[in-house]
């Protein structure tokens, strides 16, 4: 239960992180001066919109290959250490309980042994000897049961933060080209309609100025 604790906090954690990482869209930069430039140059406008400079298949496969590999892609390297650190805890989770569940499993071996060799009790942990000496079985399956759910959760826990990754990485991406320009407006705009009065909602994408006048 201890164990599931600690996932459960790293998940909250983790998720809030991320949520908090997605500042992309307030640090955009305006795609539609890249635009404009472009035309201004002798681009062609075309070319700009179907060759995007940012690919989140990339960034989603990179990090379902290696985590991490998603966030370097789109730059965000201070999200690296944090993706490690919620994979890593229940990598170590998983080790640490498939351990106690392998002593706790030749505890209980032990203790239904009607006279154990020195031997044989003397590769029981300490931690579980008292239990051995008093042939408490009950007690050592309840430990080895709780220690085998924990191993479960770790994989669990363990697969979702692998994937968290790789939305993170997916989103981040999409955001990345993001386009933020002041040429796009909304408004509301009186409306009559059949002797009904109302509000339109109105969203303007104003056209780009001609070259000529963005090369003055």
């Amino acid at each position: 239960m201890h164990s599931f604790k600690i996932l459960l906090i790293n998940f909250i954690l983790f998720s809030g992180l991320i949520a908090a990482g997605q500042d992309s869209v307030s640090t955009k930069k305006d795609t539609s001066l890249f635009i404009k430039g472009a035309l201004a140059t002798g681009v062609k406008k075309t070319d700009t919109l179907l060759h995007p400079r940012h690919s989140p298949r990339k960034a989603a496969i990179r990090s379902a290959i290696i985590p991490g590999w998603g966030q370097i892609y789109n730059g965000k390297y201070w999200k690296i250490p944090i993706v490690y650190t919620a994979i890593g805890i229940p990598a170590y989770l998983f080790f640490d309980n498939k351990t106690w569940y392998e002593r706790t499993k030749y505890a209980y071996a032990v203790a239904l042994t009607a006279n154990p060799t020195a031997d044989s009790l003397a590769k029981v942990h300490s931690k579980l000897r008292p239990l051995v000496d008093r042939k408490s079985t009950n007690s050592l399956i309840n430990y080895r049961n709780e220690f085998r759910k924990n191993m479960d959760y770790s994989v669990l826990f363990f697969l979702l933060f692998w994937a968290l990754n790789i939305v993170d990485a997916t989103v981040d991406a999409h955001l990345k080209d993001f386009n933020v320009t002041p040429d796009l407006s909304l408004k509301f705009k009186p409306a009559v309609s059949n002797n009904n009065y109302g509000l339109s909602l109105i969203l303007d994408f104003h056209k780009a100025k001609p070259a000529s006048s963005l090369s003055r």
